[in-house]
């Protein structure tokens, strides 16, 4: 039986060659763009959402908060 290990490198040497990847010419491509555009949807999305949700919060404080006790303040006398 043959040996695998010499066939299977010998196929990646192939492989390999067959690529030709220039370091100096490596883009992002069509992939990139997608993510990149689709990630700015999500932050363009929860933006959206976030204003919305903040236009609905009620920022006045009850009157009876006024007080660190609670209850409405005594006149002091002196």
């Amino acid at each position: 039986m043959p040996d695998m290990s010499a066939s299977a490198s010998l196929a990646m040497t192939h492989l390999v060659t067959l690529a030709e990847l220039d370091e100096d010419k490596v883009t992002p491509g069509v992939l990139g763009f997608i993510v990149f555009a689709v990630m700015a949807l999500a932050v363009w999305g929860l933006m959206k959402s976030m204003n919305r949700h903040m236009g609905k919060v009620d920022f006045k404080e009850p009157r009876d908060a006024e007080t660190p006790g609670g209850g409405e303040a005594k006149p002091q006398r002196g």
